[in-house]
């Protein structure tokens, strides 16, 4: 009980750190329990589980602060913040997925350009540790940077095809296409391109969607390109900033960097109470 107490003083003070980043904290956090409310009077117990998991994943960057004890930039933590509402309450809730086309495609390119950052700062972290006994040449740090995002990029995906296989979700976005090119129409194999294609008809009955359907393999591998992009734009950037150490390059506002000892909170709150 005492260092749950603890840990929760030491969150308090974590979110309260930056005042531009609490303030977006606390405008989401009132938007969302306003989402929440909506949703019980409506009874969309679906909506609602968004809605609580979004509250929860709003003050997760302040516990990996806390927790790891490293200081993500103000810039950085306020576009996660944006990230979660976006992803969870108007991508899902408000079905910005459906209305905008390229609403996907933006979040899967940021989180590409996000994930890089994060990837940059674990190696760039150990390579300045004084406990290391090595140092990384910036274009590998830039390397493993972009290889970590696209690892969390793929895992994204493995978690999408498992939600559509195992609970009848949607998550792999259809695609409708015209044309398509197989080799198991034909009995022997050969290569078979259907082109034009205007309608489609299931045991029977047409889907009236103006094209084949295409469940979800297009999405994907949509998702992971502009995963591609925001990785290799970030490593781009990361390169000329390990290389130069410009304090102006735009990676800087996007590189979490080790806590100074007066900003452990956690560690504050015990000495305190000692």
């Amino acid at each position: 009980m005492k260092f749950i107490k603890q840990y929760k003083e030491a969150l308090s003070m974590e979110l309260r750190e930056h005042r531009s980043s609490f303030l977006v904290y606390m405008v989401l956090r009132l938007l969302v329990i306003l989402v929440l409310i909506l949703q019980i009077f409506n009874q969309n117990w679906e909506n609602v589980f968004y809605a609580l998991l979004t509250l929860l994943l709003l003050i997760v960057p302040s516990v990996v602060q806390m927790t790891f004890k490293i200081e993500l930039p103000i810039t950085l933590e306020i576009i996660i913040l944006l990230f979660i509402f976006a992803a969870e309450i108007l991508g899902e809730i408000d079905g910005f997925y459906l209305k905008y086309s390229n609403w996907d495609t933006m979040l899967h390119t940021m989180n590409g350009f996000l994930a890089a950052a994060i990837g940059y700062s674990l190696v760039d972290i150990l390579n300045k540790s004084k406990k290391a006994k090595f140092e990384l040449s910036p274009i590998f740090i830039c390397i493993v940077a972009f290889s970590f995002s696209m690892t969390i990029g793929v895992i994204w995906e493995f978690f999408e095809f498992s939600m559509d296989t195992f609970f009848a979700m949607d998550t792999q976005k259809d695609t409708i296409i015209h044309t398509i090119n197989s080799v198991s129409i034909d009995p022997s194999g050969a290569m078979t391109s259907i082109s034009d294609i205007k309608n489609v008809m299931i045991d029977g009955q047409a889907l009236n969607i103006n094209g084949y359907l295409d469940i979800g393999l297009i999405d994907t591998m949509e998702d992971l390109f502009v995963n591609f992009i925001g990785a290799i734009i970030f490593s781009i950037f990361g390169f000329f900033y390990t290389k130069n150490q410009d304090k102006k390059n735009i990676a800087a506002l996007f590189v979490p960097r080790q806590k100074s000892k007066e900003r452990d909170y956690l560690e504050i709150v015990k000495k305190n109470e000692e």
